[in-house]
């Protein structure tokens, strides 16, 4: 088993689950601080294909991880749609114009846009340890499309929400402009030497059910249909944050390889509904590795034995924090591996 974390992905059961963290490239690593620095900005960080490649592999060298994750942002696609994209000094980031006034058609897109992105997955296709698996990944169409319809985040995705009952026509050109774009910018990735991709559908959890079936079920089938048309052998976790109860019509409807799990799901219950066999990805609380201690001891246990009877790559149940110790880091590593 080559690549423990791919192998894994496509249903095998290794008797140390792989894992990778999501965000394991971020500002709990004094380096990727130091460098985000140097370079004066996120932005101009993740268009940097020799930056980008090395904030990827930095928590590879310090933790040896079995996948990597690329450096980008789910907001490239709508930025690629032709969106501008910033990202100001404590605050999160911008898409202007915003489309709550349905003003999709006035974008242009700008494809070209994401060549770095690809550039940096070349970078660090050649620069990986051969066993380490390399992870691609975009935003959903549901949770990219409220940033790119309020302009920034927000707590309930009221505006979005709001917009995609009282037009859901409208709303749906935006969520096909998305499925399309993302197939090619997932397709693009691959044929740059990434071997798996995620779906993060970060906002999945604030729709009703029959919204949850049209705005994530529906437009994530179709870019795992597409992207397969194009890249056979694509290998794709999906991860609907906060999906809960609808977890297994995801798994059933989009055809995934690989469920991601939140935090808040329990892990007993996830394998119980779970088609038997299907790979799962999580689902450690971020809250518990910040803690440390026995806390994240006895939180790394309750996963590992959840899932000890089918396919399961060890992850948090969202991104690390910020402030996370690396020390914490280096002692979950330690309990899942058992040294």
């Amino acid at each position: 088993m080559n690549k423990p974390l791919l192998a894994t992905l496509q249903g095998a059961k290794p008797s140390v689950p792989p894992m990778w963290l999501m965000r394991q490239a971020g500002r709990y690593l004094p380096e990727y601080r130091a460098l985000r620095a140097e370079k004066g900005g996120f932005l101009a960080l993740a268009t940097d294909p020799v930056a980008a490649a090395e904030v990827t592999l930095q928590p590879i060298r310090r933790f040896g991880f079995d996948g990597a994750i690329l450096f980008s942002d789910i907001l490239m696609v709508p930025w690629a749609l032709g969106q501008d994209l910033t990202f100001g000094p404590g605050e999160g980031p911008r898409l202007t114009p915003p489309l709550v006034d349905h003003a999709l058609d006035a974008l242009q897109g700008v494809p070209e846009r994401l060549e770095p992105v690809y550039a940096t997955c070349e970078a660090v296709a050649a620069a990986l340890p051969p066993e380490t698996t390399f992870l691609g990944f975009a935003g959903s169409p549901w949770t990219v499309a409220t940033y790119m319809v309020a302009g920034q985040g927000s707590k309930d995705q009221g505006e979005t929400r709001g917009f995609a009952y009282a037009d859901p026509a409208a709303f749906g050109g935006i969520i096909d402009a998305i499925v399309a774009m993302t197939i090619e910018y997932l397709a693009r990735q691959i044929e740059a030497g990434v071997e798996a991709v995620q779906l993060f559908d970060s906002w999945a959890g604030s729709l009703s059910p029959a919204q949850f079936e049209r705005w994530v079920i529906a437009p994530n089938a179709a870019i795992v249909a597409g992207l397969r048309a194009r890249c056979p052998e694509a290998v794709i976790i999906g991860f609907p944050k906060g999906a809960g109860g609808k977890l297994p019509a995801y798994a059933r409807e989009t055809g995934v390889d690989a469920i991601g799990l939140d935090e808040t799901v329990d892990p007993v219950w996830a394998d119980a509904v779970l088609p038997k066999g299907l790979p799962v990805q999580g689902n450690l609380d971020p809250l518990a590795l910040l803690a440390g201690g026995a806390a994240l001891d006895d939180g790394i246990d309750r996963v590992l034995a959840a899932f000890r009877d089918r396919p399961h790559v060890f992850n948090l149940g969202h991104g690390i924090g910020q402030f996370t110790p690396i020390a914490h880091v280096e002692q979950l590593v330690a309990r899942v591996r058992g040294s």
